[in-house]
């Protein structure tokens, strides 16, 4: 019997590649929720427990040998197991929205169409391993190059993936957008090389229309 996923609707999640601006949108999201008198968790992935927070260490840490990218795909299953059992699921069943910077989404993007891993393997594991999809996810678009230029110069020491060339990261773009063309009733794409308030205000009117629609 195959392992149902479940859509819920107080699950928000943000995707998008490097330098998009998923860290303002997430506090817009909190605050339009808030001023609703939501409870909201504000989490991200890989991370959102102390464990995942110790795999996330050993996902973007610079290594002596090579991450294979099939260790690469089962340490951020990993972490997300641990971060949907102890934070998602939890806040999900007392009421609260739960909004995550990255989800299992970005595992098809990144791993998937990045890596190059069979996508497979991938639904594989989040239906057996996460069993939860986002009832909405926004995705930020944005041009690769104006991406690495946002992030240029932010970290001193850019990350194990962070250090990739920038055509893995247009894998990782097209990847995403694929997806949310497949489906359309859960994403919202927003043009993240829009000046800051446009997004913002993309943003808010996205989450607004939703709230509408699933209240």
């Amino acid at each position: 019997m195959r392992e149902a996923l479940l859509k819920h609707p107080r699950l928000i999640s943000l995707e998008g590649g490097e330098g998009a601006g998923k860290t303002s949108a997430i506090a817009a999201i909190r605050e339009l929720l808030q001023s609703r008198g939501h409870e909201v968790v504000l989490t991200r992935e890989p991370g959102g427990t102390p464990l995942a927070e110790r795999i996330r260490e050993l996902l973007l840490s610079s290594h002596e040998e090579p991450l294979a990218p099939e260790t690469e795909l089962l340490l951020m299953f990993a972490s997300r197991s641990q971060h949907v059992r102890e934070v998602i699921r939890p806040a999900l069943q007392r009421g609260a929205y739960v909004v995550t910077d990255r989800f299992t989404d970005s595992s098809y993007a990144y791993q998937s169409d990045g890596r190059g891993l069979d996508r497979a393997l991938v639904e594989e594991l989040e239906r057996r391993v996460v069993g939860l999809k986002p009832g909405l996810t926004l995705l930020l678009d944005l041009d690769v190059r104006e991406g690495r230029a946002r992030t240029s110069g932010r970290d001193l020491w850019p990350d194990r993936i962070e250090s990739e060339q920038d055509d893995f990261f247009e894998r990782v773009r097209e990847g995403f957008r694929k997806r949310a063309l497949a489906e359309p009733e859960r994403f919202r794409v927003i043009d993240a090389g829009q000046p800051p308030a446009a997004v913002g205000a993309a943003v808010h009117g996205a989450v607004t229309s939703w709230l509408e629609a699933n209240p």
